[in-house]
């Protein structure tokens, strides 16, 4: 068990999660990283991340398991203690008419998208209820918020996780647990990679700030919650969107 306050982050091997992963490692956080599929990168950000002294662990789960997600939650309550912020940054997106989106492909984005934070809150919060004390935060996206064509299972996904967060902020009030969510716009990361050069001028040009977010922006949100800066935020959800959705 360390004296570092530690977070666990889902989906940290690349894109918001690893930002997000760089930036407490920075601010002196143990942090642990969870991958599904991309070792490799989560092991060179692992030792990124040991460079700045601090504890570091990976977890490889498919959040939308069950089973893999306790095992993770287990494996890093015993190298670190406790979990002091949850960070449920693991996500898929695709792009397709809702005509065609088949019932594997919905199942899969609910899976990983809404049943991914279900698992990881229940399996982080009895740790959390029984200290009295923990931070939750997810993250959905603005189409969670107002929904986007050809994204009509991605944007229900997203609309399932500010719900579960807003209600569960009320249960976990009571025992001195937050929880928030950070509702991103359009982020310069890979998810958004496979978009056209086209379709990303068209984005930046229908942000008012005329530019696609960065990662470390949406970072800055998240660790603005965990701080202490954002213990008096709970239910809440903050949208860095560059007022795309307002």
């Amino acid at each position: 068990m360390f004296d570092h306050k530690t977070v666990l982050i889902t989906g940290a091997s690349r894109g918001i999660g690893a930002e997000t992963a760089r930036l407490f490692a920075r601010r002196g956080w143990a942090v642990g990283i969870n991958y599904r599929n991309a070792r490799n990168r989560a092991e060179g950000l692992a030792e990124e991340l040991r460079g700045l002294g601090v504890p570091v662990g990976i977890y490889q789960a498919d959040v939308s398991d069950r089973a893999q997600v306790d095992r993770m939650t287990e494996a890093f309550l015993k190298d670190m203690g406790r979990i002091d912020v949850l960070v449920c940054s693991a996500g898929i997106a695709r792009q397709e008419l809702f005509t065609d989106v088949t019932e594997s492909a919905w199942r899969e984005m609910i899976g990983v998208n809404l049943d991914g934070v279900f698992h990881c809150c229940q399996a982080a919060l009895p740790d959390m209820i029984r200290r009295k004390a923990g931070k939750i935060i997810t993250l959905s996206s603005m189409w969670g918020q107002v929904g986007a064509s050809c994204e009509v299972a991605y944007s229900a996904a997203k609309a399932g996780v500010i719900g579960l967060t807003r209600a569960l902020a009320k249960e976990v009030g009571p025992s001195g647990i937050t929880a928030n969510c950070v509702a991103p716009g359009v982020i310069e990361t890979e998810m958004n990679g496979r978009l056209s050069p086209e379709t990303k001028a068209v984005l930046a040009d229908e942000t008012p700030l005329g530019r696609m977010g960065t990662p470390e922006e949406v970072a800055g949100a998240i660790w603005f919650l965990a701080s202490e800066a954002g213990d008096f935020f709970t239910g809440q959800v903050l949208a860095p969107n560059g007022g795309f959705v307002i």
